[in-house]
């Protein structure tokens, strides 16, 4: 008798290239599991090396090995203001209403050369 929990699955199908970690479909070759104690068809997979913990700070996490900081949710009424103030959205600059225009390629910051005031919204 097999030391795997159903009687269909071998323990080493986890270890499978055809395994589909599926509890209805487990396998793309025996759906139904084997009936003896190997698998003629058992390809392995290779197994990945573990990946190297990586510490990251509140508010950030790592995707595909890059740090990136994650924005902070605003309220209803920060929203609001940013809508009502933010270059983007009325061209004009909230310190002194100079008007800033948009640069092509789209522009990530909206900084007053008149002024100096600086877009910090990110």
């Amino acid at each position: 008798m097999s030391s795997s929990p159903d009687p269909h699955y071998l323990p080493q199908c986890q270890f499978c290239q055809f395994y589909t970690h599926n509890p209805h479909l487990r396998c793309t070759i025996h759906p139904t599991g084997v009936e003896s104690e190997d698998c003629l068809d058992f390809v392995a997979i290779a197994q990945l090396p573990e990946p190297e913990e990586q510490w990251q700070p509140e508010g950030a996490a790592y995707y595909n090995g890059e740090l990136i900081l994650q924005p902070k949710q605003r309220t209803s009424v920060e929203q609001m203001e940013l809508l009502d103030t933010h270059p983007l959205f009325t061209g004009r600059c909230p310190a002194c209403e100079m008007p800033i225009a948009p640069l092509q390629p789209a522009q990530v910051h909206w900084d007053c050369r008149n002024c100096g005031w600086i877009d910090d919204s990110v």
